[in-house]
């Protein structure tokens, strides 16, 4: 046997040996077979939705216009990529400025902004859609928008169709209803309208499900609304069938725990039942106004408690209550 053929065959031994005395991998049995997950392969779907919906506010030749855009990305911690179709009326005044507005859209404005992404401002004057002032950048901004940042465009990145202006944040100016009590930005007051383009679709935001990096922790309570003049405070009491009291009390534990950590507008949820008699139940409720109230029985969580326990509840009866002391207020603690 020559050289080579030597150290061929001491190199198949070696490597058989390794192989032979390696550790036993263990088989992870935490996580299914790929094979076995029934996912359908889309294609190249882009399908990074929904997004905020935003209106953005510019000046072309003068005149301000209004643009809905849906796309919108953040790049790092100091930059804003708003990418619109070359076409838009408002690219060219964004092009000679180097300024924009993004004007984040709430329920109560979304007419408003669908209308103003239907038609183009070559053809029609768009300014006097929304009331507006000339925030400290120049640029326009909508009063009733809940949050809008004043943008400068640092650079354009041009692909098949697009314009895509990366910015920089100028100022931001937010709402005084979408503030915590230290003066901080409340995304569960702010609830932005969000857009998804496939379907042409508006969605709500959510409820707070987690903290991050702390998702074994439960999610604090979001900061409230004051009493308002048009305020409730309400005694519901109810009468449960015995045969569904426990099922009942997980529903209403449920509805309270949510409606108390993700709606700004309901105070107090307090829930009780008679020691004699359990199947006796007493829930304090205390709304900040009359539009927290409408918000709340048309939740989705309360909307499941209350299809979930209509047949559970033998009678129901409400009592609106005049507070002895407007001035006493209780606190609610979730840990």
């Amino acid at each position: 046997m020559d050289g080579r053929n030597l150290l061929k065959t001491v190199s198949s031994f070696a490597l058989l040996t390794m192989l032979s005395c390696s550790p036993t991998v263990k088989e992870n049995t935490d996580q299914p077979n790929i094979m076995e997950v029934e996912k359908k392969n889309l294609g190249k779907l882009l399908a990074l939705y929904p997004k905020p919906m935003t209106v953005v506010g510019t000046k072309v030749e003068g005149k301000v216009n209004w643009l809905v855009v849906g796309h919108t990305g953040i790049i790092g911690h100091d930059r804003i990529l708003v990418s619109m179709s070359k076409q838009h009326y408002s690219n060219q005044g964004i092009k000679q400025s180097k300024k924009l507005s993004i004007n984040l859209v709430s329920r109560e404005m979304l007419p408003k902004a669908d209308y103003v992404g239907s038609v183009s401002g070559e053809t029609v004057n768009k300014s006097s859609v929304f009331a507006y002032h000339i925030g400290e950048n120049g640029t326009p901004v909508i009063d009733v928008s809940p949050l809008t940042m004043e943008c400068n465009v640092v650079d354009i990145y041009e692909t098949e169709g697009f314009d895509n202006f990366i910015c920089t944040v100028v100022n931001t100016y937010a709402t005084p209803d979408v503030l915590d009590h230290n003066g901080k930005l409340d995304y569960a007051r702010l609830k932005p309208v969000l857009f998804e383009f496939p379907t042409y679709s508006y969605l709500a935001t959510g409820e707070v499900i987690g903290k991050c990096l702390n998702l074994d922790e439960e999610p604090g309570m979001c900061a409230k609304q004051p009493m308002a003049v048009d305020g409730i405070v309400r005694l519901s009491k109810i009468e449960v069938y015995p045969e569904y009291l426990d099922e009942y009390m997980k529903y209403a534990t449920e509805v309270g725990e949510v409606s108390l950590r993700t709606e700004p507008g309901v105070l107090t949820m307090y829930a009780v039942s008679e020691k004699e008699n359990p199947c006796m139940v007493t829930i304090l409720e205390i709304y900040a106004n009359q539009k927290a109230y409408e918000l709340h029985i048309a939740s989705e969580h309360f909307q499941k408690y209350k299809q979930g326990t209509l047949h559970m509840v033998k009678r129901l009866t409400l009592t609106d209550q005049t507070p002895l002391n407007p001035a006493n207020q209780i606190n609610n603690f979730i840990q």
